[in-house]
């Protein structure tokens, strides 16, 4: 095998293999995809083009590895995937394997060992915490972790999880993904009314009915007139919308929250500039499921928004408690909306921590940064005839 391409313009080859190009929430994929500074060659395994032989093997091998996982066959589910990796990576030449997501990472890994390219892995959430995905993969991620190069994970608990499974701790980096900072901006705490605004998809880790159940305890503490005045957005889609809309109703809440469903992030950041505040009750879910760094907390406080949300995941390390916005512990509903209370009272300390929340987002937690570590890491493990 000749040694890989350099690319466009000397830059470095890398092949991203990801389990979807479609799905709204993966703006983090589409993010690499437009900024990384390689010449990257991506595929997907929900397409099918018919008239690109090997994507449309790697699409069917992704349907033949899941087909195969469902009915228990783990070790067999790794070699249809894995093989057309390597005749990818055989066609293109490059330096590095980038893969989304562990559980993907897993229908592919024996290409990395066949080929000898250095396979870089990209924790997200669910994949570093569901029992779907954790404890179904277990000791196939055992075996991911013995041919990884390197490991992104967003927050501190999913790097002590892929720790214990054996990933290098040398190459293994904490990169939440980032907001990105020519959208979010402009946010006036102080002038805007008192809005609270929810962005994420209405499923059990989010925490959506919690974040409902808050809002209208805030209601009932707060004085009629000021009441009043309060208003509930949730942005998302998912299989909890539906209760939700039925718990807004029972609550008597119609016309107070507003379930607008899916929005651009043009969209979300021009809602957030219009809000007093940034609420979102994360905790884990019944299977396991929890946040990595969600990076809609990251967006609010890019934009200058304060942040109400819970000591979950990576969210401590993205909300500095009082400074920047309030944690309350999971599930804790009263203390939620007591915190919620606060900005809705005083409009003044919104605007503060908002602006402590900018500066904080700004030093730490754009998708500048994110990717600035994600390219060095490429760098660091890319093979030695690259540099």
């Amino acid at each position: 095998m000749r040694p890989p391409a350099q690319g466009v313009a000397g830059a470095l080859r890398v092949l991203v293999l990801a389990p979807s190009r479609r799905v709204t929430t993966e703006t983090f994929v589409r993010a690499n995809l437009q900024r990384l500074p390689f010449d990257l060659v991506a595929c997907f395994g929900d397409e099918l083009p018919w008239r690109q032989p090997l994507r449309l093997a790697y699409g069917l091998a992704i349907l033949l590895s899941k087909c195969l996982t469902r009915i228990g066959l783990l070790r067999l589910a790794t070699l249809p995937a894995s093989l057309v990796a390597w005749l990818l990576i055989r066609r293109h030449r490059p330096a590095v394997v980038m893969v989304e997501f562990g559980f993907h990472a897993v229908r592919v890994m024996e290409a990395a060992a066949w080929s000898g390219v250095p396979l870089v892995v990209h924790f997200r959430g669910s994949d570093a915490s569901a029992d779907r995905r954790v404890g179904l993969l277990r000791q196939r991620y055992r075996r991911l972790m013995e041919l990884v190069a390197g490991v992104i994970v967003k927050s501190e608990p999913m790097r002590r999880v892929l720790l214990d499974l054996g990933a290098p701790a040398k190459e293994l980096i904490v990169s939440p993904s980032g907001a990105d900072e020519r959208l979010f901006h402009g946010a006036d705490p102080a002038a805007a009314p008192p809005r609270f605004l929810a962005v994420g998809r209405f499923v059990a880790k989010k925490g959506p009915l919690h974040t409902i159940r808050a809002f209208e305890r805030m209601l009932r503490a707060l004085p009629g007139p000021l009441a009043a005045r309060c208003s509930l957005v949730m942005v998302g889609q998912g299989p909890l919308r539906g209760e939700a809309c039925r718990l807004v109703e029972a609550l008597g809440l119609d016309g107070v929250v507003t379930l607008v469903g899916p929005c651009s992030q043009q969209e979300v950041a021009d809602r957030m500039r219009g809000a007093r505040a940034f609420v979102q009750h994360s905790l884990v879910a019944p299977d396991g499921d929890s946040e990595g760094s969600p990076v809609a907390v990251m967006e609010a406080q890019l934009s200058g928004l304060p942040v109400v949300a819970t000591l979950h995941g990576g969210i401590p390390e993205v909300v500095e408690e009082g400074v920047t916005g309030f944690l309350r512990p999971e599930g804790d509903v009263d203390a939620m909306a007591e915190a919620m209370a606060r900005f809705a009272v005083d409009p003044s300390l919104a605007a503060q921590l908002g602006k402590a929340g900018r500066r904080r987002a700004l030093g730490r937690f754009t998708v500048r940064h994110h990717l600035e570590q994600v390219t060095a890491l490429l760098h660091r493990v890319a093979r030695p005839c690259q540099h």
